[in-house]
């Protein structure tokens, strides 16, 4: 049986992140690894649309991430300030039937740990798991994440 530890939800503008997903000095690009740019094209290529609409959903995705993550540790301390959380290191990436799943770069996953411990005295034997689900719709794009310990 899961127990959930945090629930994080989020919504992003498509055109506005469309026009900065394409101006030329933007960085927002380096915000995401090169499997989930990869993946990007090839579903817009697949789906024949825009690669911004699906950077966008995996933008929510991060996003909720990080607001499940601060809700499971609820008074404990966030291991990163907002400039410093390292976005290309936490992945939403599509599994081999195109379901959205969280990857976590070890050193991220090590924090992830370390936090949900220090904030409810957990053994070091818990196991933690995500869900994730992203959605677009007209001008949204919007994701929900869910963290749980098995």
């Amino acid at each position: 049986m899961s127990e959930i530890l945090g629930l994080g939800h989020d919504v992003v503008d498509v055109d506005a992140f469309s026009q900065q997903w394409h101006e030329p000095s933007s960085t927002i690009r380096k915000l995401f690894s090169v499997r989930e740019l990869r993946q990007c094209t090839m579903r817009a290529a697949l789906k024949h649309d825009e690669e911004a609409l699906h950077a966008a959903a995996r933008w929510a995705g991060k996003e909720s991430v990080i607001k499940a993550w601060s809700e499971a540790i609820a008074g404990g301390t966030f291991p990163y300030s907002i400039e410093s959380v390292p976005w290309n290191q936490i992945e939403i990436l599509d599994d081999s039937y195109g379901r959205p799943r969280v990857v976590l770069a070890a050193a991220v996953e090590e924090k992830l740990v370390s936090s949900l411990e220090d904030a409810s005295s957990l053994q070091q034997s818990a196991t933690y798991g995500w869900h994730v689900s992203l959605s677009h719709d007209g001008g949204i794009a919007s994701a929900v994440a869910l963290l749980s310990r098995a």
